[in-house]
């Protein structure tokens, strides 16, 4: 049982904790049910990408799929092997590329004609071969929030099945360019099985194409998706996902790539933050809390909803609105809940906030992002200190001219 209230007393708030034990088993759990095949767990950098938090997932023997260079640095940073990193996203600059390729990660995952072209050329350019996988979109739909999902024709990612056979014939033809890779990912928070091993067929069905052309697929990227529980989600077991991928890999010799994200550190993470004062407007009742959206998007961004815990014992409940100080309407963690009576200085626990909490922080209205704490056998210690206002500043110049 975490203490969270020596935590906050500890650390101050807004505070990021997360229990690196949680993310053992969620590792563990993923990679014992593809123990079948040869597998590479790679886990999403953009789901929660502290250096502590690569490291100990590296030191479990995962991978890396990152999504800028940045993130590819963070990897290598972290220790993560340079031969499990995947080099993701639509929109790759000729620098990035040209980085990528330097530091002889294990692919780089193309999402267009044009991308492939430029990668083309540039691997030309330093005398080098890049290894390239193809992002293909199998057009399932994924059945989850329309922001996270990705595999449709209406999605920005990947091409569909017939540019891909084009882009694989033109990679076998280059002599810079290895294509041992393939590559899909049709959404996020994943709760049905059924179109994920839909959209396997289809692309272990274009493997087998490929293969008769001898364009030789070393690597079935399966991307992630894979849900957590928020509130009530009905969720895919990892025993069953990994069944139904390998249900359509018959007659294929392929690695499995994993890249999940959210299922291994959402629910291994809490967002703390402290009552400042209520408020009431009309029959409109407010707890105003020292977090915001700036420290959490999700509510405000994706209407997403996070279990609240207010640790007091008041028995006086009524509805409320949970929101931080930050100058906009869309500043709220939940709105017309069911909580306690509040006092100043009372903790609030904002659950499942170890997925696209930090990482998606921002110092609006100037203000310093939050700390973050990683426990781990029962021991806390501080893994990312709290901004000062000097941070905030440190890359602006010339503002006394």
């Amino acid at each position: 049982m975490i203490d969270f209230k020596y935590l906050a007393q500890k650390y101050d708030t807004p505070l990021y904790v997360y229990d690196f034990n949680h993310f053992t088993q969620q590792y563990n759990a993923l990679k014992n049910a593809f123990k079948a095949r040869k597998s590479i767990i790679a886990y999403a950098v953009k789901a929660n990408s502290n250096l502590s938090v690569i490291r100990h997932f590296a030191n479990l023997g995962s991978g890396a799929d990152c999504v800028s260079i940045g993130e590819v640095k963070r990897a290598l940073l972290a220790g993560v092997d340079k031969y499990k990193i995947i080099f993701s996203g639509v929109g790759k600059r000729d620098d990035e590329i040209k980085e990528a390729i330097q530091k002889d990660i294990l692919m780089i995952n193309v999402e267009s004609e044009a991308e492939l072209k430029r990668v083309d050329a540039i691997a030309k350019e330093l005398g080098k071969v890049a290894r390239i996988s193809i992002r293909v979109n199998p057009n399932i739909d994924p059945k989850t929030h329309p922001y996270i999902s990705t595999g449709l024709h209406e999605n920005k990612f990947g091409v569909d099945i017939e540019t891909a056979k084009g882009m694989y014939i033109f990679a076998k033809k280059s002599e810079n360019l290895n294509p041992v890779g393939i590559h899909f990912h049709i959404g996020s928070q994943l709760t049905e099985l059924e179109p994920i091993r839909e959209a396997s067929e289809i692309v272990a069905n274009l493997v087998r194409s490929l293969k008769a052309i001898n364009v030789d697929i070393k690597f079935f990227d399966i991307g992630g998706g894979l849900g957590i529980k928020y509130k009530d989600e009905e969720l895919i077991k990892p025993y069953d996902y990994a069944q139904a991928i390998l249900s359509t890999l018959s007659g294929l010799d392929v690695t499995i790539i994993c890249e999940p994200g959210r299922f291994m550190v959402g629910n291994g993470g809490w967002f703390l933050t402290k009552v400042l004062y209520e408020k009431v407007n009309g029959d409109k009742r407010f707890v105003i809390v020292d977090g915001a959206m700036n420290d959490l998007i999700r509510p405000s961004l994706y209407n997403a909803y996070h279990k609240i815990e207010v640790l007091n014992d008041n028995k006086e409940i009524s509805k409320a609105n949970i929101v931080g100080p930050i100058c906009e309407s869309g500043d709220f963690f939940a709105k017309d809940i069911d909580v306690p009576k509040t006092n100043p200085g009372d903790l609030i626990v904002i659950h499942s906030a170890g997925a696209y909490g930090f990482t998606m922080a921002s110092n609006y209205n100037t203000r310093p992002r939050a700390a973050e704490v990683a426990i781990e056998d029962g021991n806390d210690r501080l893994i990312r200190r709290r901004e000062t206002f000097e941070d905030l500043i440190a890359c602006e110049v010339d503002y006394l001219v």
